[in-house]
C-alpha cells in the first residue's frame, strides 16, 4: 500500500498501523503496537490520531487518493480498450488487494473498515466513479467507446463489479482472474460497433 510522504510522522504511523492490522488483525491491534512499529511513544501517536479507528480512516483516505491517481494514469496510457481498462482495474486493487488477501488478517481489516469508515469508503468510491466517468465521457466523445447509458452509470457499474470481485475472491489469484475477466467483458461491451 502506498502512502503520502508529506508528513513523515503520519506516514510512519499509517505504515505501522497497516503492518499491525495485517499481522494481528484490527481488533487485536493496540495503539502500543502501532506506536512501537512507528518508533514513537503511544502519547506521541495520540498527538496525531485520536485512536486506531482514526488511523484506519487515514489509511483508507490515502488508499483512495493514491489509487485514483494510479487509475487515471492507467486509463490515459496508450493501448487498446481492454488493455487500458485492465490496467485501471489492476491499479485500483492490485497491491492493496494482494496485501489484503495474502496477510493473515487482511480481510478482517477490510471488514472492520467497512463498519468503521463507511463515510470514508463512500467518498473514496465516489472519487473512483468520477475518475472512470470522466474518462468514459472523453472516450465516448472521441468515438472510442459506445456507452449503453451515461458515463456516470457505466462508471458506477465498473466500481460495483470491482467490489463484487473483491468480496467473492478466495485468494489473490482468484481476484486477479476476476479482474482480467471483468476487463475483457467491459471492453467487449463498450467497443464501438
Amino acid at each position: 500500500m502506498a502512502f503520502d510522504e508529506t508528513d513523515p510522522r503520519h506516514c510512519a504511523i499509517r505504515k505501522a498501523a497497516w503492518t499491525a492490522f495485517s499481522t494481528y488483525g484490527f481488533r487485536k491491534t493496540s495503539m502500543d503496537d502501532i506506536a512501537k512499529g512507528a518508533g514513537m511513544s503511544r502519547p506521541a501517536v495520540y498527538l496525531h490520531f485520536k485512536n486506531k479507528e482514526a488511523i484506519l480512516k487515514a489509511l483508507i483516505d490515502a488508499y483512495y487518493s493514491d489509487t485514483s491517481q494510479a487509475v487515471r494514469a492507467a486509463l490515459d496510457t496508450e493501448g487498446g480498450l481492454e488493455t487500458r481498462i485492465r490496467a485501471a482495474f489492476e491499479a485500483q486493487g492490485g497491491a492493496a488487494m494482494e496485501a489484503m488477501l495474502n496477510t493473515p488478517h487482511g480481510m478482517e481489516t477490510l471488514e472492520a473498515s467497512m463498519s468503521t469508515a463507511s463515510e470514508n469508503i463512500q467518498a473514496g468510491e465516489g472519487l473512483m466513479r468520477d475518475v472512470y466517468a470522466e474518462w468514459l465521457a472523453r472516450m465516448a466523445k472521441a468515438g472510442c467507446v459506445t456507452l449503453p447509458g451515461t458515463a456516470e452509470d457505466v462508471a458506477r457499474t465498473f466500481c460495483s463489479a470491482m467490489k463484487g470481485v473483491k468480496h467473492t475472491a478466495s485468494d489473490y489469484a482468484a481476484y486477479r482472474t476476476g479482474v482480467l475477466l471483468l476487463a475483457q467483458v467491459f471492453a467487449a461491451g463498450l467497443s464501438p460497433r
